[in-house]
């Protein structure tokens, strides 16, 4: 498995420098504009899916503290992202830096910059379940 999630981290990178933002989706009410690579069911275990995809996180844009039914990876790739784990001090991410949240981890994702930020997330989730639960 592992390298299958190294595998499509590569070939992911390579399609978003190809693709130069060009993105194709409605941004959700946080301001993100996802664009997704692929979601497949998990080799020897279809209960979970596997979803690879490019975001872009304009100036100023954020979501709520959130969970996820999995775990999820993500790096960003350029500007600056501010992550915080409830409960913890926001950590300031930058282009190269790279996270891994567990599955059930509640945190946000912001862009306190005057730059757009856009990173790549991988995210091994339950199948049949909303990719996103907002927690208050």
């Amino acid at each position: 498995m592992n390298k299958l999630i190294v595998s499509a981290v590569i070939v992911a990178s390579g399609m978003i420098a190809a693709a130069a933002l060009s993105q194709q989706t409605q941004p959700p009410a946080s301001g993100f504009q996802a664009k997704p690579y692929f979601e497949m069911p998990l080799e020897k275990d279809p209960s979970r899916i596997v979803r690879l995809q490019s975001v872009v996180i304009p100036p100023g844009a954020g979501n709520q503290f959130h969970r996820h039914p999995g775990d999820q990876w993500w790096a960003v790739q350029e500007g600056e992202v501010t992550l915080t784990v409830r409960g913890q001090q926001p950590s300031l991410m930058k282009a190269g830096d790279f996270v891994y949240v567990q599955r059930g981890t509640i945190h946000r994702n912001q862009n306190l910059s005057k730059l757009p930020a856009r990173s790549i997330e991988l995210n091994i989730t339950d199948k049949d379940k909303p990719q996103t639960e907002q927690v208050p």
